[in-house]
C-alpha cells in the first residue's frame, strides 16, 4: 500500500471509532492483529478478556451502560465458536453489538479444514445479520452493520474477515456514520377509527397500569413515564431489564415483573383494566403471559410477537408517544397513592418471606450491598436464584444503573459486565452480585480487573449449589445430581488474582467488608456465605 492507501482494517477501525466505540473487547489470534493495531491507533482501547465468551459479555454490558454500541473481536475457529454465547445474549437482550471474527486467507478457505468454521451459518441464527467483509466494500459493509445493529429492535451483527482482507487495500473507504436513532420518529396508530383511539382507551379505563420495558430505556422515556403516571395517577410496573427507568422510590412505582414475588406482581397487573405496554419486549418475560386485561401497545415496532393481543397499537418513539398521551389526557385521577403504597408494602413483606433468623439470607445480602453502595452506583447481576431477588429488591434510581441479561439469561454475565461498566463509567462505583456458579465460570477475569486497577466490588452468594436447578430436582424428588459446587476459598483465589478478598457470614460482617466500596482502587471480592433456605420459600 502507498502511504495514502487505507487497508480494510483501517476502514473498519475508523468506522467503529466514528460510531462512538471506545473499547474493543478481544482475545487475539493471527488473523486479527492488524485490526487490533488499527483500533488502538484510532483511540479504541483493545481490552484483553480472558476468553472470547466473556469478551462478548463485556461488549454487551458496555453498550447497556452507555447506550452506545458494543464491540468484540475473536480469531478464527475456536475463537469464533467461543464468542457465540455472548453474541446471542446481545441479540436476545436487544443490545446493539458489532462482533468480528478473523478467518484464514481467502485462497485456502475452500480446501483447508484446520480451524475453519462457516461463520455465516454459525451466526445467522443468533444475530440480526451475519456478513462478510470484502476489501472492495469495506465502508458500505461497516455502514450496513452499524445500521442493522442499531435499528429497532437492536441486536448483534457478526462480520467475518479473512486475514489477507484485513491487510488488503480498501477500494471503498468513504465511510459516513448512518443515523442511529431519530429523536422524534414518526408516530403511527394502528387499530381504531382514527388517531384518537389511544386517548379514548386511556380515558375510559378506571384502573390503568403502565408496564415499562427495555424499549422505554432505549427511548429515554424516564421523565415522560413519571409525568404520565402522575397525570393519570396510575402505577408503573417495570421489567428486570428496565430497572431504573423510573426511580424505585417514585410514588407510583409498583414493582418488577417476573422477579421474586412473581405471582404477586402478576396479580397486581391483572387487577388493572388497561395495560399500557410501553417499550415492553417479550424477551423480558420468564413466565408466559396469562393476563386477560386489554393492552395498548406502545413500542418502536408493531406488536409482531402477539404474546398479548392489542386492538390498538401506537408505533414510534416511546417517549414521544407517552408525552402525547399525557398532553391530551383529560380524565380524572384513577388510583390513589395510598393504594399503590399499600401494595408496595405487601410486596416488600412477601420479598422477605422465608428468612432464617441468625443466618445470612440472600435478601440480607441485597439489602446490605444496597445500603453500602452510593445512590449513583451501577450494579450488575448474574443468572441464578439470586437474580430474582436482586431484580425485585435492589432499589435502582436511574436508567442503565442495573445491568442484567434476560433474553438468553446466560450465566457468566455479571462479573465481565461489571468490568465493562467500570471501564465505561470510571467515575461511578460498580458492584457485581453473582452466584458461586457464575464465579466459577468467570473468576479469571478478576486478573483483568486488577491489572486495570478497576475498583469494583464483587459480592458472591455462596451456597455451594446451582440452586435454581437443584430446587427443581427437589420438587421432583430427584437427588442433587451435578448441581452441587465444591467449596472454594474465594479469599485465597482473590489474593492469587491480585485482588482483595474477604469473607462474611453475617450481615454485620458483610456491612463491614463493604464499608469502603464506593472508593475502591482495586477489585474487592466478598465471599458471602448465605443460607439458601429463603430461595426455597420464595420459588
Amino acid at each position: 500500500m502507498t502511504p495514502q492507501e487505507q487497508s480494510t482494517a483501517d476502514v473498519m477501525a475508523a468506522a467503529l471509532a466514528d460510531a462512538g466505540v471506545r473499547s474493543m473487547f478481544a482475545y487475539p489470534g493471527d488473523p486479527i492483529i492488524d485490526l487490533m493495531e488499527r483500533c488502538q491507533r484510532r483511540g479504541i482501547d483493545v481490552v484483553l478478556a480472558r476468553r472470547e465468551g466473556t469478551a462478548a459479555f463485556m461488549a454487551e454490558a458496555s453498550a447497556m451502560v452507555t447506550g452506545g454500541i458494543g464491540a468484540c473481536l475473536s480469531t478464527l475457529g475456536p475463537g469464533s465458536t467461543a464468542l457465540v454465547n455472548g453474541v446471542a445474549a446481545a441479540t436476545l437482550d436487544r443490545v446493539p453489538m458489532i462482533a468480528i471474527s478473523g478467518q484464514i486467507e481467502t485462497a485456502r478457505q475452500a480446501v483447508f479444514t484446520h480451524q475453519v468454521v462457516n461463520h455465516e451459518a454459525l451466526y445467522a441464527p443468533v444475530t440480526k445479520w451475519a456478513g462478510r467483509m470484502e476489501a472492495n466494500a469495506a465502508a458500505i459493509t461497516m455502514r450496513k452493520a452499524l445500521r442493522v445493529a442499531t435499528a429497532e429492535r437492536p441486536g448483534a451483527v457478526h462480520l467475518t474477515c479473512a486475514a489477507d482482507t484485513f491487510r488488503a487495500p480498501a477500494a471503498d473507504t468513504r465511510f459516513a456514520a448512518p443515523p442511529f436513532r431519530s429523536a422524534a420518529e414518526a408516530m403511527q396508530v394502528f387499530g381504531g377509527t382514527d388517531t384518537s383511539a389511544p386517548h379514548r382507551m386511556l380515558a375510559a379505563a378506571r384502573r390503568p397500569l403502565l408496564l415499562a420495558g427495555t424499549g422505554a430505556v432505549r427511548c429515554e422515556a424516564s421523565a415522560v413515564i413519571q409525568n404520565l403516571a402522575a397525570v393519570v395517577q396510575m402505577p408503573v410496573v417495570v421489567t428486570g431489564m428496565a430497572k431504573g427507568v423510573v426511580p424505585e422510590d417514585f410514588q407510583w412505582f409498583a414493582g418488577v415483573l417476573d422477579m421474586a414475588c412473581s405471582e404477586s406482581v402478576w396479580d397486581f397487573v391483572r387487577s388493572s383494566d388497561l395495560i399500557l405496554a410501553a417499550g415492553f419486549d417479550p424477551v423480558e418475560l420468564i413466565k408466559p403471559w396469562h393476563v386477560d386485561v386489554p393492552v395498548l401497545h406502545i413500542g418502536t415496532i408493531p406488536n409482531i410477537d402477539q404474546v398479548y393481543s392489542s386492538d390498538v397499537e401506537v408505533v414510534g418513539d416511546v417517549a414521544s408517544i407517552l408525552a402525547w398521551l399525557a398532553e391530551s389526557y383529560r380524565g380524572q385521577p384513577r388510583w390513589t397513592e395510598a393504594e399503590v403504597t399499600a401494595y408496595r408494602e405487601r410486596l416488600r413483606a412477601e420479598y422477605y418471606a422465608g428468612r432464617v433468623p441468625g443466618r445470612l439470607n440472600p435478601t440480607d445480602v441485597v439489602d446490605t450491598v444496597r445500603e453500602a453502595a452510593a445512590v449513583e452506583a451501577i450494579a450488575t447481576c448474574d443468572v441464578g436464584s439470586h437474580k430474582l431477588l436482586v431484580g425485585q429488591g435492589w432499589a435502582a434510581t436511574s436508567p442503565r444503573s442495573m445491568l442484567m441479561t434476560n433474553g438468553l439469561s446466560a450465566m457468566g454475565f455479571g462479573l465481565p459486565a461489571a468490568i465493562a461498566a467500570k471501564l465505561a463509567r470510571p467515575d461511578r462505583p460498580v458492584v457485581a452480585m453473582i452466584g458461586d456458579g457464575g464465579m466459577a465460570m468467570t473468576a479469571t477475569e478478576l486478573r483483568l480487573a486488577s491489572a486495570r486497577g478497576l475498583g469494583i466490588a464483587v459480592v458472591v452468594f455462596v451456597d455451594g449449589s446451582l440452586n435454581r436447578i437443584e430446587l427443581k430436582q427437589k420438587a421432583l424428588n430427584y437427588p442433587s445430581t451435578a448441581t452441587r459446587i465444591e467449596d472454594t476459598d474465594l479469599v485465597m483465589l482473590a489474593e492469587a488474582l491480585d485482588c482483595d478478598g474477604t469473607r462474611a457470614e453475617t450481615a454485620t460482617e458483610l456491612a463491614a467488608a463493604l464499608k469502603g466500596m464506593n472508593t475502591l482502587t482495586r477489585p474487592l471480592v466478598v465471599e458471602a456465605r448465605i443460607d439458601p433456605a429463603q430461595y426455597e420459600s420464595q420459588f
